[in-house]
């Protein structure tokens, strides 16, 4: 990991415990806003431990546009859980080419970048 890249995402963490300190939830309520802000925390902590020896700059690079985009995302909408997306059943190939296989790598593909290691770690 270059330095750059290394103040980069030390960078990122430090933003996301500042956020998770501030934060404050939707509903105004003291023990929502109490889980959201362990959430933020113990997300952070699991995600980036999971990610601390990767060494190949193009994932490097995708797991701290992942971040961003989680964190933006929070941020617009006030929820720090990730937003599900809603795929219907067999609805990205083509008629003829209906396959369970096909269809699972269509998914996998059109799944948005805030929500490549959600996933995983869920």
């Amino acid at each position: 990991m270059t330095p750059v890249t290394r103040q980069e995402v030390l960078g990122l963490y430090r933003k996301i415990f500042r956020i998770a300190k501030k934060w404050q939830s939707a509903s105004g309520q003291i023990e929502e806003t109490f889980k959201e802000k362990e959430y933020i925390k113990n997300e952070a902590k699991t995600l980036f431990r999971k990610n601390k020896n990767v060494t190949d700059p193009k994932l490097i690079k995708q797991c701290i546009e992942e971040c961003e985009a989680r964190i933006e995302m929070g941020l617009h909408y006030n929820i720090p859980y990730p937003r599900p997306i809603h795929l219907p059943p067999m609805g990205l190939a083509h008629k003829q080419s209906r396959t369970l296989r096909h269809q699972e790598k269509l998914r996998k593909i059109s799944k948005p970048i805030y929500l490549k290691s959600h996933d995983e770690v869920s």
